[in-house]
């Protein structure tokens, strides 16, 4: 599933590198803590890794 946003996919990204453990989960805060605990390593770098040129940078 691709990001809707850039917003979005700088939150998957986040909290991606805290479920890798390349930064501390305490730093995440809002949606990226939310997603963090709630999807997997998978998921989260689908998000992660859409491109974001023509994403708007936040979803109404």
């Amino acid at each position: 599933m691709p990001a809707k946003s850039k917003a979005q996919q700088k939150a998957a990204g986040a909290a991606l590198s805290a479920k890798r453990g390349e930064t501390s989960e305490k730093k995440l805060y809002g949606a990226s803590k939310d997603m963090a605990k709630s999807m997997s390593e998978k998921e989260l770098e689908e998000l992660a890794s859409t491109k974001r040129k023509k994403l708007p940078e936040r979803k109404d």
